[in-house]
């Protein structure tokens, strides 16, 4: 497939309207990573307050994803997402205004970080959910590929354009510019004509959350997979949050230097989604977790801090990978998922994968206070390679295999509440 091909998913309208939305919102998104990490260590320069914020992002997108997989599977999936631009909107622009007036405090940063997670929680079920309803199925993994590209594409310039923005106008001016993306990203969701989802039975809300654990339990190449991304990501949490730090107190231009690995690492994303798109591994399961081992390469990089460019090639090798990753996994998910359960499934995904998270923000920092910055890094890095090396040849995960040869399998329909 060559690289027209990739775009090829834009041809389909409801495909193009639900990206052009995606895209909106996600080119302001790109921009509050470093804008949240320096505004939040202005506010309180000890590394466990930027870890506070992200903890209470993660817990709250965390305790409500599988209530945002049940709605997202009851409820139409893009008025779910209509509602949660709309509140995320919101809360961006109040962000905006108290840092326009100097008026922003760490617990305010820790109630918005809750509710945009609150928000974050309904929308990914749904949103990941809609993309097959958008486009035909041969267009399936070239689509969930555009979509991780054009993300990652759009992260190469954000970091170091909200680096630029905060010098010359503040964090304030970043939090306002995402908020007004939400609202594009609305306008074209509701310019979007598809036809309503399969449902399940209606059943009492436990009875449909039993039904996705079922889901998930039953099959053993879901279930391995999400321990590994469990363990994963609780590590490389220190690399998000110790990585501000050690920028700040190694480099004399921390914001920008910090934007250009971010840049290097979305980079590696684009390469690694695209990446995605032409290989046909045997085992592809298997294969794209035995290379997600190199996400512990930042993570080293930073232990005992090598140049700048050195931290951007690692970032840009685990974040390309873990594209590479992201990408084939959610396609299996959508090709061998019934679409009644999707949402639920992703949500149980999600769930698990992030549990462990903002538990890392908290713990990080006070980690490395112990023992040293470098010590918990490559402790960190680690165990995340190796996680990743013993997850990809499990048997269950082995046995997958090309996922265009693996028929639906029908859900089962739930018991009577």
């Amino acid at each position: 497939m060559g690289l027209g091909d990739a775009f090829s998913p834009l041809r389909e309208r409801e495909f193009r309207l639900l990206w052009m939305g995606r895209v909106c919102s996600l080119a302001g998104d790109t921009l509050i990573p470093v804008a949240l990490s320096f505004a939040v260590l202005s506010v309180d320069s000890a590394a466990w307050a930027l870890g506070a914020v992200l903890a209470a992002f993660f817990v709250s997108r965390v305790s409500l994803t599988l209530v945002g997989g049940v709605v997202a599977d009851r409820l139409p999936r893009r008025e779910v997402m209509l509602a949660c631009d709309g509140l995320r909107a919101c809360v961006e622009i109040f962000t905006a205004t108290m840092l326009f007036t100097h008026q922003m405090t760490f617990p305010a940063f820790v109630v918005t970080g809750a509710i945009f997670g609150a928000a974050s929680a309904f929308f990914g079920p749904a949103s990941d959910g809609l993309v097959p309803q958008t486009v035909g199925g041969a267009n399936l993994k070239r689509a969930n590929a555009l979509l991780r590209m054009s993300q990652n594409a759009l992260n190469v310039f954000g970091p170091v354009v909200s680096g630029a923005l905060i010098v010359a106008f503040g964090t304030g001016t970043v939090f306002a510019i995402d908020g007004v993306t939400f609202l594009f990203s609305a306008w074209f969701l509701m310019r979007l004509r598809i036809a309503p989802h399969e449902r399940a039975r209606p059943a009492r809300f436990l009875v449909d959350l039993g039904q996705g654990f079922r889901e998930v339990s039953s099959r053993g190449w879901v279930r391995a997979p999400l321990v590994c991304f469990a363990v994963s990501n609780f590590c490389f949490a220190a690399f998000l949050v110790l990585g501000p730090v050690v920028f700040r107190d190694h480099f004399a231009s921390a914001r920008l230097d910090w934007g250009v690995v971010m840049a290097g690492g979305a980079i590696g994303a684009i390469v690694g989604a695209f990446v995605a798109t032409r290989l046909r591994p045997q085992r592809p399961l298997s294969f794209v977790l035995a290379a997600s081992a190199v996400l512990a390469a930042p993570m080293l990089a930073l232990a005992q801090p090598l140049p700048v460019g050195l931290i951007a090639v690692a970032w840009f090798l685990g974040f390309g990978t873990g594209s590479l990753s992201n990408t084939t996994w959610e396609t299996l998910l959508q090709q061998r998922i019934p679409s009644a359960v999707y949402a639920r499934v992703r949500s149980y995904d999600i769930l698990v994968s992030f549990i462990f998270m903002p538990l890392g923000f908290v713990a990080f920092p006070l980690i490395a206070n112990a023992v040293g910055f470098t010590r918990t890094l490559i402790a960190a890095g680690a165990v995340c390679g190796a996680t990743n090396l013993a997850i990809a040849f499990a048997p269950d995960v082995r046995a997958v295999t090309d996922a265009a040869e693996a028929p639906l399998v029908e859900a089962p329909q739930p018991r009577a509440a």
